[in-house]
């Protein structure tokens, strides 16, 4: 992710962090735990995120994010474990989208996919996502 960061900056992108442990039970610890275990355990070897990280939250079911609950219904995609269950939730750790600076949605790409690839295809009209109206996540200090 850091490497994707320092990639898009000169484009005007950042990138958001938002840990979340519904993805294997991953993300177990609480806020203040995050960043030490970037650092010392996974990916460890003093790793510090240089992209804003917020605090653990759902992304998926009945206490999912509002942040979450727009993006996935903006930008379509493609069973999972959480209720209520939906077609277009968030498959797997590091799932990204890509909201351009109005705040509409453009893309959306799978963990799988190389976090490079919309930078050599296309993305959609920005004209046909609705905007973010509000971001109630918190930032970790």
């Amino acid at each position: 992710m850091n490497a994707l960061h320092e990639e898009l900056k000169g484009y005007g992108f950042v990138v958001l962090g938002f840990p979340c442990n519904q993805f294997g039970k991953q993300e177990p610890g609480e806020n203040h735990e995050i960043l030490p275990t970037l650092q010392y355990v996974r990916p460890g070897n003093g790793f510090v995120p240089n992209f804003e990280l917020f605090e653990i939250g759902d992304v998926n079911g009945l206490y999912e994010q509002g942040l979450f609950t727009f993006l996935k219904v903006s930008v379509e995609t493609d069973l999972l474990f959480w209720e209520p269950l939906k077609v277009n939730d968030i498959k797997w750790n590091f799932e990204k989208f890509l909201v351009g600076p109005d705040g509409k949605p453009v893309m959306r790409w799978y963990p799988r996919v190389n976090d490079h690839v919309f930078l050599h295809n296309r993305p959609p009209p920005l004209s046909k996502a609705q905007p973010i109206k509000s971001l109630t996540a918190k930032c970790l200090p």
